[in-house]
């Protein structure tokens, strides 16, 4: 049965509607309307995405292993500028990426490690304990991402390493109060 198409953006099949939603990227890069058969390139950057999906997962891979052997390097160095700069990109990557990789829950964490890394004074007062919970988090709802409670599961696992976050943050700039307000005053950029 072909379909009968009621408006540009609802297509009816017997036992369905395909509803394909209003594009709000093309606003953004065009406020000229699309004409058939000039080049699209938010069309093209979406098929780009939609070839690229299949490979989220490994590059996701490669973003924990990344993450984690940034983390080692800390362990066995410390906190020294280079160490520093590239545990921070690389949960600073994981936390841009995740959404578009498919998996956004992960997101929070890797946020709270970047806060962890930015707002602390002495990054060698920094508990590896602490680094290492926020890395195994990420490596964990990621691995787990699957399961139907997952979403809940990082959910609360977040928050725990956000509220230990901020306490240890809190002490170390109880001297600065700049510092004190932008702690406390920041609400998560991570979309709930």
């Amino acid at each position: 049965m072909a379909p009968h198409k009621n408006t540009a953006a609802i297509v009816t099949y017997g036992d369905h509607e395909v509803i394909n939603p209003e594009n709000k990227l093309r606003r953004a890069v065009s406020d000229t309307p699309y004409i058939p058969g000039e080049d699209d390139p938010v069309a093209r950057a979406e098929r780009a995405l939609a070839e690229l999906a299949g490979e989220f997962g490994s590059m996701m891979d490669e973003e924990c292993d990344r993450l984690d052997k940034q983390r080692r390097l800390v362990l066995a160095h410390g906190f020294n500028k280079a160490n520093k700069e590239g545990l921070f990109h690389a949960a600073h990557d994981i936390k841009g990426e995740a959404a578009t990789f498919g998996y956004p829950a992960v997101a929070a964490a890797a946020e709270s490690l970047c806060r962890l890394i930015e707002y602390t004074p002495d990054t060698m007062r920094i508990p590896h304990r602490l680094v290492d919970q926020h890395v195994d988090a990420i490596r964990a709802i990621y691995r787990e991402y699957e399961r139907s409670d997952a979403q809940e599961l990082a959910a609360i696992l977040t928050q725990r390493l956000r509220d230990v976050t901020d306490e240890f943050l809190m002490y170390e700039n109880r001297n600065r109060p700049d510092v004190l307000e932008q702690i406390s005053g920041a609400p998560s950029i991570i979309p709930e």
